[in-house]
This record gives C-alpha cells, sequence and structure tokens, in this order.
C-alpha cells in the first residue's frame, strides 16, 4: 500500500526546518528507525566504517549520528572499542512517559476547546488508514508511523512542534517497547479504537473525555511492561 505520510499530515523529522537535509540528520533518522523497528537489536555492535560504506558518506557524518543516538540513550560508545545498541531502559522508559502523557492530555484538551473540523478530518483521515493496515502484519512498520503522525498531528496542531520533536528524541525506550506490544494480539486494533475514541472527544467538544481518552491510549503498553520483559528478557536491561 503507497501511503504519503507528509502530504497527508504535513510530517516533519526530527530536523526538519530546511529543504536541505544534512547526512548525519538522514543517517541518523535512518538508524534510529532501524534501532526501534529491532532490524538493530539490543547489543548490535555498529561499525562506524561498515556504517559509512553502506550509506555513501564519510565518517564525518557517522560520527555525528552516532552522538546524537547516544544523547537519546539508543547507543553507547565504549572508547578505542566499538558501539552498541543499548537494551530498554526502563525507568528512563518512564520518565519520557510521564512528560508524554503531560503533554498529550493537555494537548487534546486545547484540541477539544478549539474544535477545529480540518484537524478533525485530518486525525479520520490517519485512523481509516491505520484501519486498512491493521490486519496485515506485514505492514507493522507503516502502521507505526501512522501512529507516530496521529500523535505529532495532535501536538503541531496546537502550536508546539518543539515539544514534539523533544519527546521524539527522547523516546527511544518506549518506542522499542511499544513495537514490541504491537506485535502482541489485537493491540493494532485497540490502538485504532482508542485513537476513534480520541478524536471523537475533539469533536465533540469535551475535554474532559478527551484526556481521559488520552491518558487510557498512552498508558497501554506501561502496564504491560513486566510481560514484555518476561517475553523478550534480552531486549530489557536487568536492574
Amino acid at each position: 500500500m503507497e501511503i504519503n505520510i507528509s502530504e497527508l499530515t504535513g510530517s516533519l523529522s526530527l530536523d526538519s526546518g530546511d529543504d536541505y537535509i544534512p547526512a548525519s540528520a538522514r543517517v541518523y533518522d535512518n538508524l534510529r528507525k532501524r534501532i526501534i523497528s529491532f532490524d538493530l537489536p539490543p547489543e548490535t555492535t555498529l561499525s562506524r566504517a561498515d556504517l559509512a560504506k553502506e550509506y555513501s558518506v564519510s565518517n564525518t557524518p557517522i560520527r555525528e549520528a552516532m552522538l546524537r543516538l547516544e544523547q537519546d540513550g539508543l547507543v553507547k560508545t565504549f572508547p578505542q572499542s566499538k558501539t552498541v545498541v543499548t537494551k530498554i531502559d526502563i525507568p528512563k522508559l518512564n520518565e519520557i512517559h510521564f512528560l508524554r502523557i503531560s503533554v498529550e492530555c493537555e494537548t487534546v484538551r486545547r484540541a477539544a476547546e478549539a474544535q477545529d473540523p480540518k484537524l478533525v478530518a485530518k486525525l479520520r483521515a490517519i485512523i481509516r488508514m491505520q484501519q486498512a493496515l491493521s490486519i496485515d502484519d506485514a505492514e507493522i512498520g507503516m502502521f507505526n508511523e501512522l501512529d507516530e503522525a496521529f500523535h505529532q498531528t495532535l501536538i503541531v496542531s496546537v502550536g508546539q512542534l518543539g515539544l514534539y520533536r523533544l519527546i521524539q528524541s527522547k523516546s527511544g525506550h518506549l518506542a522499542r517497547a511499544r513495537r514490541l506490544d504491537l506485535s502482541r494480539g489485537d493491540k493494532a486494533t485497540n490502538i485504532v479504537g482508542a485513537h476513534g475514541k480520541i478524536v471523537d472527544a475533539i469533536e465533540a467538544g469535551d475535554a474532559i473525555a478527551a484526556q481521559a481518552a488520552m491518558r487510557r491510549h498512552l498508558t497501554g503498553t506501561v502496564a504491560h511492561i513486566e510481560s514484555l520483559k518476561a517475553e523478550n528478557p534480552n531486549y530489557f536491561q536487568m536492574s
């Protein structure tokens, strides 16, 4: 299925703002997606020389991308040795979850008060595409991108693009846990239903219901952390 998320949502990468995207930003964005999707699972060793060859860039963009990934907590560099993909850190996951709930509950409150029909139409279009993809396990990557687009569209609609970028840059541990959770049972269907309830409340101008629906939605994966950890012990940092 061909879906242009950027055209639908006005999606911006973490480095958007100019037409020109530096090589280091492109490498960073792609490596981040690969880490979150477990194409590069925890404890994978990353060779800068091999990555420079793979991305057809010099060592400088690779070094800059690695620095940003380390700041995000997704890789750890051992001086004069190696760089490895980190395991999921639950305390850090809980920190960003706290921030995300705070920001997104306030976001839907403002969206409900504004009752912008264009925003509602855009969100419903994303939900329809998610619905179409939710029954196909092979489209889990695209489904996840649409999930992020849904939340980005909401946050940007209240003029908080900077906060969206901040949350995204710090959400690597949570994003990986959500990816594991997404592959379980009816999780994709449940996400579609949760998004629908959020938009219904926004369209009705019911700020309290919108906040409650968002809080329930964002708490889903965190509530499953212990079972996810038990099922994927090699992916989590053990305390």
